[in-house]
């Protein structure tokens, strides 16, 4: 498959001499992923899975955050608790959002609504084609 010209997002993981401590860099931004020490990493920075569920979380989280605004909603705070488990050969993702605030029943089932909605819950749940590429 050919991809598309422009991507809309990028990120540059290197691993060296270190046993798994990963940097990932994506334009001025740069993290830390890691294995914990129970599977000999060194426990400096998240897991690659732990990661996935921080990009769900926190995408979902601000596209909450967006809608609030947009509606001038009385939110003092969104938290996104999310766990991985998984199940035969796939994965289940399991997502508690609190709102503390003064919403209305109503409210709060329009924004369960909109966390289903955030880009990278779409991406999730849609079609996924990953090509490696050997350089």
């Amino acid at each position: 498959m050919t991809a598309p010209e422009n991507a809309i997002a990028t990120a540059r993981s290197i691993i060296s001499k270190s046993q798994y401590q990963t940097v990932i860099t994506s334009g001025k931004h740069a993290i830390i992923a890691d294995e914990p020490e129970n599977h000999e990493g060194s426990d400096t920075g998240m897991t690659p899975k732990e990661l996935l569920l921080a990009s769900l979380s926190s995408c979902t989280a601000i596209t909450l955050q967006m809608y609030i605004k947009r509606k001038m909603w009385i939110v003092d705070e969104v938290t996104i608790d999310q766990e991985l488990y998984t199940i035969g050969k796939g994965t289940f993702i399991k997502s508690y959002v609190s709102v503390k605030g003064e919403v209305s029943d109503e409210q709060i089932q329009r924004l369960h609504q909109i966390a289903d909605v955030c880009p990278v819950h779409k991406m999730l749940t849609g079609e996924i084609i990953i090509e490696t590429v050997m350089r």
